[in-house]
């Protein structure tokens, strides 16, 4: 069976932008390939040192996005699904070194995102922030994973995986390593061809960020739905007066357009034939409001109806499986660069 991997960082609370973009399609994935994948979600909570965190709430941070995930529809009876945290696999930390020294540092230097974050926050500049890139790659190698869902922000990560996979192949043989699907091959893969992201609801041609400071500007999973209503009815749109779908010249509305026809599972060409001329923004955006807190109201309580002992559970099961995985690979690498016979 091949193997599907994805990670998704939880020590900020995810937006409504995050549940569309990001958690939708890897659930929709996961029902896609239930029977004939493995499905390998892991909490890569390594990487959340990468970025100052309040260490004090990462823990329970943890927990309740594995929640997000489940009250998404995540399936926690599918036996080929495994949820399991970076931190209580070891192999992830000793492949990462052995990576490491097989990694040019001029090629790891290269990485956009490095050299992004270096200039926000020149002062919280840390060696783990430089060299995520590569964990991540261990991450991926250690499963032999050949489809990894992610964001566009991380195809250069993806590429780095790729070459590393492919000179420690060529070094110790072509079977230590699977190589991941090219981008191209992972787009087509993830659905993304004609993927949208969802826009700021206070600066509509930027996407939706959770570490936005402007409260305003963004829909929280946790948000209180009346709350989250009343951030639509004060978004951003336009003084054109007509409504259009045109994510250039009027991003604001057809952001709400986008929402709109994500939450309720409509095509977005039948939502913009329902609105396309009419003038009134103000019934647009209370139809959208009514969808978002709706939608809040739904998720929320069936977050609330996921246990602690329940999460556990599925952890004690993915950790025993991703151990067992994993440490048949790293002792495969192992012996490869002579540390074992």
């Amino acid at each position: 069976m091949q193997t599907i991997l994805t990670g998704v960082r939880v020590n900020e609370e995810p937006t409504l932008g995050n549940f569309l973009g990001a958690y939708t399609p890897m659930v929709n994935l996961s029902h896609e390939h239930a029977k004939t994948s493995n499905i390998n979600f892991f909490v890569p909570d390594l990487h959340s040192f990468t970025t100052p965190i309040d260490h004090s709430k990462l823990y329970d941070q943890t927990i309740k996005g594995i929640k997000y995930y489940l009250a998404a529809g995540l399936d926690q009876n599918n036996p080929n699904l495994h949820v399991y945290r970076q931190s209580r696999v070891p192999a992830h930390s000793e492949l990462a070194w052995i990576l490491d020294c097989f990694t040019p540092f001029g090629e790891a230097s290269r990485m956009t995102q490095f050299k992004e974050k270096g200039a926000e926050h020149p002062d919280a500049v840390t060696v783990g922030l430089f060299n995520y890139p590569i964990l991540m790659a261990a991450d991926i190698l250690l499963y032999d994973a050949k489809y990894i869902p992610l964001g566009e922000d991380q195809f250069q990560h993806l590429e780095l995986a790729r070459n590393i996979a492919t000179r420690m192949n060529n070094k110790f043989g072509e079977d230590l390593f699977t190589i991941p699907a090219p981008e191209k091959e992972q787009v087509k893969f993830m659905h993304l061809e004609n993927g949208l992201r969802i826009r700021s609801l206070t600066e509509p041609t930027k996407k939706m960020s959770k570490s936005a400071e402007n409260e305003r500007s963004k829909i929280l999973l946790c948000d209180d739905p009346k709350l989250a209503a009343k951030k639509i009815m004060s978004a951003t749109t336009d003084s054109e007066g007509v409504i259009r779908f045109d994510m250039v010249n009027q991003p604001g509305i057809s952001n709400l357009l986008v929402i709109e026809s994500l939450l309720s599972n409509r095509d977005l060409q039948d939502v913009i034939a329902d609105w396309s001329g009419q003038t009134s923004y103000g019934d647009l955006k209370h139809k959208v409001a009514d969808s978002v807190m709706h939608f809040l109201s739904d998720f929320q309580e069936r977050v609330n109806a996921i246990s602690d002992a329940d999460v556990e559970e599925i952890l004690q099961k993915g950790e025993q499986y991703a151990n067992e995985v994993a440490n048949t690979k790293l002792r495969q690498v192992q012996k490869a660069v002579g540390l074992i016979k």
